[in-house]
């Protein structure tokens, strides 16, 4: 039987085009089962379009699953999440809870995305604070897993703990990375460099038996260093767009200079296979979104910029997920290490914060 993902058609910038068009990418390309959730009608109207351009998309196992509210982007995450009991991204992973969707993808609101999956799905044991992972490439050739990139504002140092051993778990299950060498972002490579919340995670990390490299600066997000580096959510999501601009910038001023300096129209046509290539390799959209790790279901975070593309490799991401039960690897995981609890109730990343 194909793996079922539900997709929350309702949370992108421009929904629910990309959601229609990303489900049936993902249809044709993965063999997975698509569950839409949002406004009925909006939905099919979309598929419609889709079936008159493609007949073949009617055979697809695509439904829609009906939901009256959605979750803007500006709005607050914990008001939202209550009162909007019939949001697609709340019945979404309800689908999730009952069983009828083995992985739910939102290209909405981050915060009550995280806030939303917390309380219909639960955290697994041993996890305060699920944590957004998303992966960066490197010129090493791997890619490279930060957390947390924006589910939590405000972090504590066994926080970080606890994000060092879910980013481990997840580097050597879906990237197969043998013994993933962890990192602590700072300012500086030395132990004492950092603010206060740094150097007590760097005492916690340092006792846990995994392969902590220690402190690593912004540069080893991208050269390889490490497999897996840990941050409050604050500073990782400043890291994650910072990074997408200047990823932006480069390939734009690298078209402009292969625009100016190419003359030859087979020159043009090498250095343009080159560009796509270049391109693609940073393409945000080519890793799909960012798994929430650390809550009793699978759920991945997308821009609310995401095209048809990234929404197809989210639903990849979502599948894969499911099928190897990482999961159940995180929960022994901690199981295992027994990182720190929290004791004091503290608040998530609050909407209205960009999403992914």
């Amino acid at each position: 039987m194909p793996t079922v993902v539900a997709v929350d058609a309702m949370g992108s910038d421009r929904a629910p085009k990309p959601e229609v068009e990303g489900a049936i990418l993902a249809c044709r390309h993965h063999g997975v089962q698509i569950l839409l959730v949002g406004r009925e009608p909006e939905i099919r109207e979309e598929l419609k379009r889709e079936i008159e351009k493609h007949p073949t998309v009617r055979n697809l196992p695509i439904d829609v699953i009906h939901a009256t509210e959605v979750i803007g982007m500006s709005e607050k995450a914990a008001t939202a999440v209550r009162s909007k009991r019939d949001s697609s991204m709340r019945v979404g992973l309800r689908l999730v809870r009952e069983g009828r969707a083995a992985g739910f993808v939102t290209a909405g609101n981050t915060g009550a995305a995280m806030a939303t999956a917390k309380m219909v799905l639960g955290a697994l044991p041993g996890v305060d604070r699920p944590a957004l992972a998303a992966v960066f490439p490197t010129s090493a050739g791997k890619a490279a897993i930060l957390l947390d990139v924006g589910a939590n504002v405000d972090c504590k140092a066994h926080n970080l703990e606890q994000f060092a051993v879910m980013g481990e778990i997840y580097s050597r299950s879906i990237f197969g990375t043998h013994r993933p060498r962890v990192g602590l972002l700072s300012i500086g490579e030395e132990e004492g460099k950092g603010n206060d919340l740094t150097r007590e995670a760097y005492g916690l990390l340092r006792q846990l038996p995994l392969n902590f490299a220690g402190n690593v600066e912004g540069r080893d997000l991208y050269n390889g260093t490490v497999d897996v580096i840990v941050c409050d959510g604050f500073i990782g999501n400043v890291a994650l767009k910072v990074s997408e601009g200047l990823v932006s910038t480069v390939r734009f001023l690298l078209k402009e200079s292969l625009k100016s300096t190419i003359s030859s129209q087979v020159g043009f046509l090498l250095s343009r296979r080159a560009f796509e290539d270049f391109k693609k390799r940073l393409d945000y959209a080519e890793y799909g979104g960012a798994p929430l790790l650390g809550i009793k279901g699978v759920c991945i975070v997308g821009h609310g910029s995401s095209n048809s593309n990234a929404l197809k490799n989210a639903i990849r991401v979502a599948a894969q997920f499911a099928e190897t039960k990482i999961n159940d690897k995180i929960e022994k995981g901690l199981s295992s290490h027994h990182p720190r609890r929290e004791t004091v109730p503290t608040q998530p990343l609050g909407a209205g914060s960009a999403p992914l």
